[in-house]
C-alpha cells in the first residue's frame, strides 16, 4: 500500500525533546515500512526516517526563531504535500486542519487523526471536511461536538517504541513530573503531592513563549522550585527524559483537563515506572488501576495512591505497555482503518484495486465505540 504520511512541520519527526504527534508518526512510520508498505513522510527537512521524506523547508518552524510569521510556511507544506498524494492510496494526516482544509482540491481519500480537540475557530473546517477521521482515545470521541461530517472510523490508540525505553526496577527516591508547563498539566499539584509527602520532586517540561504558559511558570511554579526538594529539570530531550522515566518511584499527573491520550504515561510505563494521574480524559484507557497505577478523583487521593505506588509491580507495567501500545498494534489499527476506507471510497482512474481485507480483520462500522486494538 502507498501511504503519504502528512506530520506538522513545527517539531522534527521524531522529536529531540517534546512533540507528542511527531513521536507518534516517526513510530508509525517506521513500523509500516517494516511491514513491507511504502510510505512518503511530510515533514521538516532536519526529520529522520526510513519513509521516504518529503519537505518544503528545512528545518522544523520551533527551531526557525529567525521567522517570525510561520503560517505561509505552514500553508505552503499542506499545500505541497496534498500535490504529492495522486499516486498514493490514501494520505493519513496528523498536521490537523490546515490540511483538511485544503483535502477538497484532491480525490486520494483522507484519514484525519485528532490529536488535539476541536475548538470553536477551526470547527467550521470540521463541518465542512468531506474525508474520514479517528481519535485516539475513546475519550476524546465523547468530547467531539456535533459536526457535519459523520466519517468516523473508530479509535486507534498512539503506539510508542516500547523497545527504546529502559526497564528498571530499582528505582530512586524522586517522583516525577514530565509534561508541558501549562495551567492544565499542573505541575503545581504536584508539588504539593510532594510536599504533603515530604518526597522530591523533579519537574521536566518545556515552558511555551506564549504569555499564559509563561505567567504561569513564574507565578505559579517557579517560586516552588527550591533546588533541594523540588527541582525545575527543565526540557527533557529523549534520552534525558529515559533516564528521568526509569528510576523514579513513581509519574504524577494531576490532570486539570480532557488529555486526548497522555503519551507520557505510556513511556513512564514502559520504563516500569507506575503513574498516578487523576481520572482526566483518556487516563483511565492508557492506565490500568491498581495494576500499572492509580487513578484517583482529588488531591488528597493522589497523596494516598503516591504513598502505595510501591506497590505496583514494574514488570506489569512494561507487559501491559507492550501488549496494548506496542509499535504493532497501532500500525496494525490504522491499516485496518485505510483499508475500511479504501473499500468505501470511490474508485480511482489509473490505480489497481487492492485486494479486500480478510472478514476477520474488518472493521465493525456500527459499532464506533469500539477501539482498534
Amino acid at each position: 500500500m502507498r501511504i503519504l504520511q502528512i506530520a506538522p512541520l513545527w517539531e522534527i519527526v521524531p522529536p529531540p525533546a517534546y512533540g507528542g504527534t511527531e513521536a507518534v508518526v516517526s513510530v508509525l512510520c517506521e513500523e509500516l515500512m517494516r511491514c513491507g508498505h511504502d510510505v512518503t513522510l511530510c515533514a521538516s527537512g532536519d526529520s529522520t526516517t526510513s519513509a521516504e521524506l518529503f519537505s518544503v523547508f528545512p528545518r522544523s518552524l520551533r527551531t526557525a526563531s529567525d521567522i517570525q510569521d510561520k503560517l505561509p510556511h505552514q500553508l505552503v507544506h499542506a499545500a505541497l504535500s496534498l500535490k504529492e498524494a495522486k499516486s498514493f492510496d490514501v494520505i493519513h494526516n496528523h498536521a490537523g486542519e490546515m490540511v483538511m482544509a485544503m483535502s477538497h482540491l484532491v480525490d486520494v481519500p483522507m484519514l484525519t487523526t485528532m490529536h488535539c480537540l476541536i475548538t470553536p475557530d477551526n470547527k467550521f473546517i470540521w463541518d465542512t471536511y468531506e474525508g474520514w477521521y479517528n481519535t485516539i482515545s475513546l475519550s476524546e470521541k465523547t468530547l467531539m461536538p456535533e459536526i457535519a461530517n459523520k466519517n468516523y472510523c473508530g479509535t486507534v490508540y498512539n503506539g510508542i517504541d516500547v523497545d527504546s525505553f529502559p526497564y528498571a526496577e530499582m528505582k530512586d527516591d524522586y517522583l516525577l513530573f514530565l509534561s508541558r508547563i501549562s495551567i492544565d498539566k499542573a505541575p503545581h499539584l504536584a508539588v504539593e503531592v510532594a510536599k504533603r509527602l515530604g518526597e522530591k520532586l523533579i519537574i521536566a517540561g518545556k515552558v511555551d513563549p506564549n504569555p499564559m504558559d509563561q505567567e504561569y511558570f513564574h507565578t505559579n511554579v517557579a517560586p516552588l522550585v527550591d533546588g533541594k526538594q523540588i527541582q525545575f529539570f527543565g526540557e527533557a530531550n529523549s534520552v534525558q527524559k529515559r533516564k528521568l522515566y526509569s528510576k523514579a518511584r513513581c509519574l504524577v499527573i494531576p490532570l486539570c483537563w480532557e488529555e486526548p491520550f497522555g503519551l507520557v504515561m505510556a513511556e513512564a510505563m514502559a520504563c516500569g515506572t507506575p503513574v498516578v494521574a487523576f481520572r482526566r480524559g483518556a487516563a483511565a484507557e492508557v492506565v490500568a488501576h491498581d495494576r500499572t497505577g492509580f487513578l484517583v478523583d482529588d488531591l488528597d487521593s493522589m497523596v494516598e495512591a503516591v504513598r502505595r505506588a510501591d506497590q505496583i509491580d514494574p514488570r506489569l507495567c512494561r507487559r501491559h505497555v507492550a501488549e496494548k501500545f506496542g509499535p504493532d498494534k497501532m500500525a496494525n489499527g490504522y491499516l485496518r482503518l485505510y483499508q475500511q476506507i479504501l473499500q468505501r471510497a470511490p474508485a480511482r482512474a489509473g490505480l489497481p484495486a487492492l485486494a479486500p481485507i480478510p472478514q476477520r480483520l474488518a472493521i465493525d462500522t456500527a459499532d464506533r465505540g469500539s477501539a482498534v486494538a
